[in-house]
């Protein structure tokens, strides 16, 4: 009897080599075509059935879209330093900050004018997941914008 183990036999599998892309896309470059690859269809299939109006509208609008995501696939994402997204950074925490403030409001407004029996105990215990949710918006915000006012201001060069 044989009781070796046949375990450190070669098998055809050890000996697969994976084809390697011979262009590299950037990610934005993908963007547009799979956004394209899924718009165009559906326009297509939309266009028919519209008002006259909407349809030009809407064609039109792809064609806006399609000419947005070439200029974008043409933005190289490796130039861009840290210090250009700062102004990006800060409109998204103060988006946050915005919207979580606003949603609290409307929240309360809504239980304030259309919830009026209820007393703010139960106001608070029946909708306690959407006052998380907003309160957890606008403490992102801040931390966001907490975070760039920490941030080392970069030297110039001359």
């Amino acid at each position: 009897m044989d009781f070796e183990s046949k375990a450190n036999a070669p098998t055809p599998t050890d000996n697969i080599k994976f084809a390697q892309p011979t262009t590299t896309r950037k990610p934005l470059e993908l963007l547009r075509y799979t956004e394209a690859l899924l718009r165009r269809p559906t326009v297509a299939v939309l266009s028919p059935i519209l008002p006259p109006k909407l349809s030009n509208r809407f064609q039109a609008t792809s064609v806006l879209a399609d000419d947005s995501f070439k200029e974008l696939a043409e933005i190289d994402l490796d130039t861009i330093n840290d210090f250009e997204l700062q102004p990006a950074r800060i409109c998204v925490g103060l988006t946050f900050v915005g919207f979580g403030a606003l949603m609290i409001l409307v929240l309360l407004l809504y239980l304030n004018t259309l919830r009026p029996e209820l007393s703010t105990g139960e106001q608070i215990r029946q909708y306690w997941y959407q006052y998380v949710w907003f309160v957890s918006l606008g403490v992102t915000g801040m931390f966001m914008l907490g975070r760039e006012a920490m941030r080392p201001i970069p030297k110039r060069r001359k």
